[in-house]
């Protein structure tokens, strides 16, 4: 689940955290204690069961229990719970606590529930809470996880806001004496945390997507019950505290429906301030208060409750910012010298994001205004990591993909991609289930095609494919009345037509000529529907050549795929128009060994290197497994090595080839080699590599091994 489409969820924590200050601060305490009641004791209480329910959301979003996540956020959460305490030991100190009675018994009980400063029970209630909740639906599913965590909801709710209601039976009075032995509160990670985990869940994996009318009712209506519960219970003086009421329940539910609508992309930022805000307010009461007393502005900075609020939210928010950016500076150098060692280790691959930025931008100065990029991802975004360039492509405005096959589509989706996603290639019709769990767009290849889809009775989204002289998938542009019948199926929501022109790539005149017979042919083919009544859906025809040689053509979508990773074909393709594109990938590996090497000696199979002077070889541990091509041996292939041009040498193997190093006398064991890239003023494009091997730049970016670990700089 990409946590970039819920810009609604981001939002909110700032809110939620602003609550949370509003209920250690009382900012209308002055104004009217009703007030300050409703907002602090009330309203204030969405904050902690929403922080709960997003942990849930995220945890149990995916449709397998992964344990994995549940350990990450339990190692990640630890962590902040240690820094947390550490931090506020000081004040600790001075109030005394390390004076009290019973000392070791009540650190332990602070630690695991209470919290060891009021406001850090939050931290432990939701490391118990998650891993409850996760062993619940684990073990039973979500409706019966739900019942239960539902009971212990209840029980806590009797030692909370209902406490009064207790009083008159001595055996549950005595039952919750007990338990305060161990935890003061219900509101904890037992009773109180796993109903909002599992109800995260729930929402998460529903398929079902509430109006925003009815959202915006069901809450309203759920926050005044929630209002009149709360001034009823305080009324009749039943709390014992004021964390649990019946109707929160409801308001939580319609919150979260409401929140997850708002899609868009947020500021990571936000995140972790909202987080920081809440660990650190405490500390910023206290500040302010200081400052009241050394200035003398008592009056002002602590007696005034409202303006007190608004003087510790912002400095919170302020403090918070400003670690939230150091923390991400750290975490990203800590991140790159990770990948650096765990990635660079043998052979890898380099994906230039700015690159890839710098390409579509200048792509979209090509296309006309109206026209959308289709942003061709399929072979694992041509080698350069499928799952990180759609997202990365996503962040960048483009909206729309295309995959060869289905199983590119699902795992975008499981990964989080939620835009429009075409599938060029054949599926078979009985996976049409997957094409509608998914919402994956399906390419029709011809009419009897479609009727197979058709005849399933679900329906699906389609973009019809025409052939106009490739003659490799889709309907026979003359065959008008057939088209006109796949668009008239029950069944197939027509999204999109398009053709694919076959030599666009070519500046050969007769080549040229039968592109435009394709072209034309399709337009007449458009002009056809028209005239039978039928409604165009998107249109396109262009891929990346397509655009580069024709780009006067007007269409809704243009499928870009070669051009959007800064390569062409071949080093000697020349096109119409010739934009400033940039290779994104380099294909990197280390020196594993270096000889020395005698005159008369052979080196790697078949000995078809011979020694004609004493030399000095690296073998480098990547070869054709990796995907590297074997038809580069023998000095039909080149590397960089601290700047230099240097032979590829023998037969590549299936994991090593071997370069001769001997005019570069430097090089050592360790050292970095570029296969494709740049090294000083040297540079190997995957064209070249491409027209050295006879192949094009398409196939060799493609066909790199899974092998290859991902580096995105």
């Amino acid at each position: 689940m990409n946590r970039r489409e819920y810009a609604g969820i981001d939002y909110f924590r700032i809110i939620a955290a602003a609550l949370v200050v509003a209920v250690h601060t009382s900012p209308l305490l002055m104004i009217n204690e009703t007030g300050n009641f409703v907002l602090t004791r009330v309203i204030a209480r969405l904050a902690v069961p929403f922080f709960f329910m997003t942990s849930g959301f995220f945890l149990f979003s995916h449709s397998r229990m992964n344990k994995e996540k549940l350990y990450g956020f339990l190692r990640k959460t630890d962590l902040l719970y240690l820094v947390s305490i550490i931090i506020y030991i000081p004040i600790n100190i001075y109030n005394g606590y390390f004076q009290q009675k019973s000392l070791l018994p009540n650190i332990l009980k602070d630690i695991f529930f209470d919290g060891t400063i009021y406001h850090l029970w939050y931290i432990p209630a939701s490391m118990l809470g998650a891993v409850i909740a996760y062993y619940l639906v684990k073990k039973l599913g979500y409706h019966k996880a739900f019942i239960i965590a539902l009971l212990l909801y209840v029980i806590g709710l009797m030692g909370d806001s209902y406490f009064g209601v207790i009083q008159s039976s001595e055996i549950l009075k005595s039952f919750y004496d007990k338990l305060f032995l161990f935890s003061s509160y219900t509101r904890n990670g037992l009773f109180f945390a796993p109903i909002f985990f599992v109800l995260g869940g729930i929402i998460a994996r529903q398929r079902k997507q509430y109006s925003v009318n009815l959202c915006l009712i069901g809450l309203l209506s759920s926050i005044i019950l929630m209002t009149v519960e709360g001034l009823i219970l305080h009324s009749l003086e039943l709390q014992r505290h004021d964390s649990m009421y019946i109707t929160l329940l409801p308001c939580m539910f319609f919150l979260y429906q409401l929140l997850i609508q708002w899609k868009g992309h947020s500021l990571t930022i936000l995140r972790k301030s909202a987080m920081i805000i809440y660990i650190i307010h405490p500390m910023m009461i206290i500040f302010v208060r200081l400052v009241g007393k050394l200035t003398n502005l008592q009056g002002i900075l602590i007696d005034n409750n409202l303006i007190h609020y608004f003087v510790v939210l912002i400095c919170s928010s302020v403090a918070a910012i400003v670690i939230a950016k150091m923390l991400k500076k750290k975490t990203v150098e800590a991140y790159k010298q990770y990948k650096s060692i765990k990635y660079k280790d043998r052979a890898w691959i380099e994906v230039d994001l700015d690159n890839l930025k710098h390409n579509v931008d200048t792509l979209r100065t090509i296309i006309f205004e109206e026209c959308q990029i289709m942003a061709v991802i399929k072979a694992d975004a041509y080698g350069h990591g499928a799952v990180k360039v759609a997202s990365f492509l996503n962040e960048q405005g483009i909206k729309s993909f295309a995959v060869a096959t289905i199983d590119e589509g699902i795992l975008l989706r499981e990964k989080g991609i939620k835009d429009d996603i075409l599938i060029l290639g054949y599926t078979d019709p009985s996976r049409i289930g997957h094409l509608i769990q998914y919402n994956l767009t399906q390419t029709i290849i011809d009419y009897d095609y479609a009727k197979r889809l058709n005849d399933y009775g679900h329906s699906i989204k389609v973009h019809i494919k025409i052939d106009t002289g490739m003659h490799r998938m889709g309907e026979n542009a003359n065959k008008v009345e057939k088209i006109i019948k796949i668009f008239q199926f029950d069944n197939l929501e027509v999204c999109g037509i398009y053709t694919h022109l076959c030599v666009a790539d070519s500046r050969d005149k007769e080549d040229i000529m039968f592109t435009e017979r394709q072209i034309k042919s399709f337009y007449s083919l458009l002009d056809n529907l028209e005239n039978n009544n039928i409604i165009l859906p998107k249109v396109h025809i262009q891929s990346s050549y397509g655009l580069l040689n024709y780009p006067e053509l007007h269409c809704d979508y243009v499928r870009l795929g070669i051009a959007i990773y800064g390569a062409v074909d071949s080093v000697g393709d020349k096109t119409k128009i010739q934009p400033d594109l940039r290779p994104v990938l380099s294909l990197k590996a280390r020196v594993a060994l270096i000889r020395e090497i005698a005159a008369g000696e052979s080196v790697s199979y078949g000995r078809t290197f011979t020694a004609a002077d004493d030399c000095r070889i690296a073998v480098i541990p990547i070869g054709y497994a990796d995907g590297f091509p074997r038809n580069l041996s023998c000095e039909c292939g080149s590397a960089l090595i601290h700047g230099h041009r240097v032979p590829i040498i023998g037969k590549i193997c299936m994991d090593q080839l071997i370069i001769d190093i001997t005019n570069v006398p430097e090089v050592k064991q360790g050292d970095i080699v570029t296969l494709i890239g740049i090294d000083g003023r040297e540079k190997i494009y995957a064209t070249e590599v491409a027209d050295d091997s006879k192949s094009i730049a398409n196939e060799i970016l493609s066909r790199l091994s899974y092998r290859l670990k991902k580096i995105y700089i």
